[in-house]
């Protein structure tokens, strides 16, 4: 054991003499010049190292820099600067005068992807995507150095980016380990976050890099992204995921292609492929994309607005300062789709959105710098399915929006849950018109929408509201010969019911109203207020059904029609309903009709004679 120790020792004071030695015998500066001539042959860029390069020999033999900076040709900032660069080198390619670097360490490194650190040299060749040999005139010293570099780490520093005139995005916290193999092919594992408008993006990846071709092209796998976003507008649980992709960007056009993208948020999937041409003065984007299924409400923490949800709703989701969101907001909150053009292709097989279930949605768009058209959005909800093709427009202050819906048998209720609505009228509710307007809340279409079409509905419910019982029970209390049902829903029943539709500043006139059912039959026409949320419905109701007693007075009363006026707000709607003038008329008419039968039969008598007379006055 004493043998073992005393050969360990020898060995150990070998290895530190010898790295001693070369601390005294080759000094770091000698190549300095070496390596700042070698990154611009190869890149172009320029490198700048300010102060002396000295030795750090425990626990890894490395050169420590001061201050340095990357430069792009006539860029006006550095594309990279750093306090201080750490260099591990090979010890054994050392000693035969050969600089093998293992890692380059950077830390508390500022990245900056600006408009001021491109290159600025329009025509300049481009670099050599092979490595260039050391220029004839280089020295015996510079030639025998052999710089190669295996591993590049960066370490809690800060990545500023930006396109344009667009504003900045800073990308902190970024840890970057990138090892190449002598074939120009890498593994790349980075984690960052982005904080922005109250909002968090922690990130990290793992991915292989093939560098063969660079600059010219590179191509990534990228196996492993896991992500996790939280903050303002987001539910308190947030949201999170993975994905992969096969990227590749291509210099000569600037252009970037995915592949096999797979992207997952909470328990959405997402796959497809996408494009992205950037080299014009207008960026062009290509998506294609997939998902089984897509619930959004999961996303954005939607839930219905009742009043034993109010506070669980504001529990679910964390909301901005109002002076973000004011700083934030632009003036129609799409200005950014001005910037660039877009094709979008998008398949959904089932998709939750304000609690409505859409599935097999369908959705093909254009972007021509803020002028959109959707020709294809198609989808189906319950049993039944609805188009809206249109277009948009955002070039100016206001959204404007031109629609040709196509709806057919879908569940009003539905919609009017969505949006928070009283379910005053529920049903299968069918449409076909042309639309148009500014905005996309509700409270725009409620307000600034204008159009025309043909509206219908089939197994209608006019809740909190039975007409027949209301008409009914009136005559019933004017008179004892008849009476209605002994008991009654809740609710209107209404089997078909068409009317033509006029929108225009906010109210809906309906005309040419018809609605039939096996106990009721109605036309009339009327208007909704909808932003007010309010009815002003005339009809005129004939009640065929549920009548019990004297026969002739019903007969009277199912070809009556009986003037019927509905108003009020939607949640609680009042009528007008005088049942008393049909009545007297239906009484006189009667009376009439049996003294004409009785003067007709008296013509030749004096009394019968003096009768019509009187019926003539």
């Amino acid at each position: 054991m004493r043998r073992l120790l005393t050969t360990l020792v020898i060995l150990l004071v070998v290895i530190i003499a010898g790295m001693t030695s070369l601390v005294f015998l080759i000094n770091p500066n000698d190549f300095r010049q070496y390596m700042v001539e070698r990154v611009e042959v190869k890149s172009g860029y320029h490198l700048a190292i300010n102060g002396s390069l000295r030795w750090h020999v425990w626990p890894q033999l490395s050169i420590i820099a001061g201050q340095t900076s990357l430069t792009a040709p006539g860029a006006k900032e550095p594309v990279i600067s750093a306090e201080n660069m750490r260099l591990d080198v090979k010890l054994w390619p050392l000693i035969s005068h050969q600089l093998a670097v293992k890692q380059v360490l950077l830390k508390n490194a500022v990245i900056r992807l600006t408009p001021d650190t491109e290159e600025d040299q329009p025509d300049a060749p481009v670099a050599p995507s092979t490595p260039t040999p050391v220029a004839p005139g280089a020295s015996e010293l510079e030639a025998g150095w052999k710089f190669d570099i295996d591993k590049i780490s960066v370490a809690d520093s800060l990545l500023i980016w930006q396109r344009g005139d667009d504003e900045q995005i800073n990308v902190r916290d970024i840890n970057l380990e990138m090892e190449k193999n002598d074939n120009r092919q890498a593994t790349i594992q980075l984690s960052s976050r982005i904080n922005r408008n109250q909002r968090d993006l922690a990130f990290s990846m793992s991915a292989d890099l093939d560098m063969q071709h660079y600059p010219q092209a590179i191509s990534a796998h990228i196996s492993k992204f896991s992500y996790q976003l939280n903050g303002a507008d987001i539910p308190v649980k947030g949201i999170q995921g993975n994905g992969s992709v096969q990227a590749s960007y291509q210099r000569d056009n600037d252009s970037l292609t995915l592949s096999q993208l797979a992207l997952s948020a909470n328990d959405n999937q997402l796959s497809g492929t996408a494009s992205a041409t950037l080299g014009s003065d207008v960026a062009d984007y290509q998506l294609n994309l997939t998902a089984d299924k897509l619930d959004l409400d999961a996303l954005s923490g939607w839930q219905p607005k009742t009043a034993d949800k109010t506070a669980a709703v504001s529990q679910a989701i964390t909301s901005a300062p109002v002076i973000a969101r004011d700083v934030d907001d632009q003036p129609n909150g799409l200005n950014t789709l001005q910037t660039f053009n877009a094709r979008l292709a998008l398949n959904v097989a089932d998709l939750t959105y304000r609690g409505m279930k859409i599935h097999n949605l369908v959705l093909n768009a254009v972007n021509q710098q803020g002028r959109v058209a959707f020709p294809t959005f198609t989808a189906g909800m319950g049993t039944g399915n609805f188009s809206l093709p249109g277009t948009m427009d955002v070039t100016g202050n206001k959204i404007k929006v031109h629609l040709s819906p196509d709806v057919n048998k879908i569940e009003l209720g539905d919609l009017l849950t969505a949006y928070g609505l009283p379910q005053a009228l529920t049903g299968s509710f069918s449409m076909k018109g042309d639309v148009s307007g500014e905005g996309l809340s509700a409270a725009d279409f409620a307000r600034r929408w204008q159009g025309d079409g043909q509206l219908s509905m089939d197994n209608a419910h006019l809740n909190g509201m039975n007409i027949q019982q209301l008409i009914q029970q009136a005559i019933s209390r004017n008179t004892s010969n008849v009476q209605g049902l002994e008991q009654y829903e809740h609710y209107s029943q209404i089997d078909t019911l068409r009317a033509a539709g006029h929108l225009e500043t906010g109210t809906l006139a309906l005309n040419n109203l018809e609605g039939q059912s096996p106990m009721i039959s109605a036309k009339g026409d009327g208007t909704i207020d909808l932003a007010g949320q309010l009815v002003d419905m005339n009809l005129l109701v004939r009640v065929t059904g549920g009548w019990r007693g004297d026969s002739g007075l019903i007969n009277t009363l199912k070809a009556t029609d009986i003037p019927l006026r509905v108003y009020g707000p939607w949640s609680q709607l009042g009528y007008q309903l005088q049942v008393d003038q049909i009545l007297r008329r239906s009484l006189e008419q009667s009376a009439r009709s049996a003294i004409q039968n009785w003067a007709d039969k008296q013509k030749s008598s004096k009394e019968g004679g003096e009768v019509q007379k009187l019926l003539n006055k």
